[in-house]
């Protein structure tokens, strides 16, 4: 979908928002509060702490809500403006904030940002739900979705007004009060188990790194992998030595240079055939409790010439922006 130029926007409830986040004291998330400076809004990584991430993300989701609220509570007929392209509008902080959160998060995570993805897991899920069932909200978006023909959109706008429409019924909004209750803890409850098997999975791939003692096992590898395994294992506290991560959990990039095959055997054997002895944080209790999780959500929608279709197993996050800012 193309991006679309607009103003910034600065209601009431973003400004309260990013007033608690000045005044509650360190950590106050302030690099998120407003975008960046930086060339295409580039995050500012030199003023980003872990601490900051959490209070950005409530932040957003309060004044993300409260936008939404205004939108489902507006008592104007609702038009593609007024409705979608306000909602596309709405949650810059809290999309700001999740945009560099996960990109950091899974590509260079910490004990600290763990702790906050498993924190707010559950609450993005929660804070999906609130706008994704909210049944004047989608009252409104379906208004606009059986008038499409006659609105003279663009293709960019008829596409917005179906994708839209369509993710709200595949998230549940013409379920059942009590199978949208039922959905909600779901939600919530596969959102832990998904960010607890990433953790498991994580662990469980640095605890099969391969461990060498002697540096004339790597023959193969260049001097620049070589220094690289003992900066690895230097960094776990195995000065002297030297540690090849697993790069995938199959194919490791090692195995085409490695000359030792009793090395490229211990490199690539470990995540096919580790059992949980071996690898002791193993995610498969989380994915099996996420697959029943799944198959226990109820139908979403129904039509004569389709069977029900299953609410689709995934986090449905902040609604998708026309700018990063």
């Amino acid at each position: 979908m193309p991006w679309i130029h607009r103003p910034l926007l600065i209601n009431s409830a973003w400004v309260l928002c990013a007033c608690a986040l000045v005044t509650a004291g360190t950590p106050t998330g302030a690099p998120f509060i407003k975008p960046s400076p930086l060339p295409y809004h580039a995050p500012q990584f030199d003023r980003i702490q872990d601490g900051d991430y959490l209070p950005a993300i409530e932040a957003g989701m309060k004044a993300h809500l409260a936008e939404i609220r205004k939108i489902a509570d507006n008592p104007t007929a609702p038009t593609f403006e007024n409705t979608l392209v306000a909602m596309e509008r709405a949650g810059s902080l809290l999309t700001r904030t999740t945009k560099v959160f996960f990109a950091i998060t899974a590509a260079n995570t910490n004990p600290t940002l763990q702790k906050v993805e498993e924190e707010v897991a559950p609450k993005l899920a929660a804070h999906s739900d609130e706008i994704y069932l909210n049944p004047r909200l989608f009252g409104r978006v379906k208004a606009v979705f059986d008038q499409r023909e006659h609105l003279k959109l663009g293709p960019e706008g008829r596409v917005l007004v179906e994708r839209y429409y369509r993710d709200f019924v595949h998230a549940g909004a013409q379920l059942a009060a009590s199978d949208q209750t039922r959905l909600r803890a779901l939600n919530q409850e596969e959102s832990k188990l998904i960010t607890e098997f990433q953790s498991r999975l994580l662990a469980a791939t640095k605890n099969g790194a391969l461990v060498v003692a002697d540096r004339a096992s790597l023959n193969g590898l260049s001097d620049g992998e070589i220094d690289a395994a003992a900066a690895d294992a230097k960094g776990r506290g195995l000065e002297g030595q030297f540690l090849l991560p697993l790069q995938n959990t199959t194919q490791q990039p090692a195995l085409a240079s490695l000359a030792d095959r009793s090395v490229a055997s211990g490199c690539s054997r470990p995540p096919w055939t580790a059992p949980p002895t071996v690898m002791p944080m193993t995610p498969r209790p989380s994915s099996c409790a996420s697959a029943s999780s799944g198959r226990k959500r109820p139908a979403c929608s129904a039509t004569r010439s389709s069977p029900p279709t299953p609410c689709p197993p995934r986090w449905r996050g902040p609604l998708r922006p026309l700018r990063s800012s």
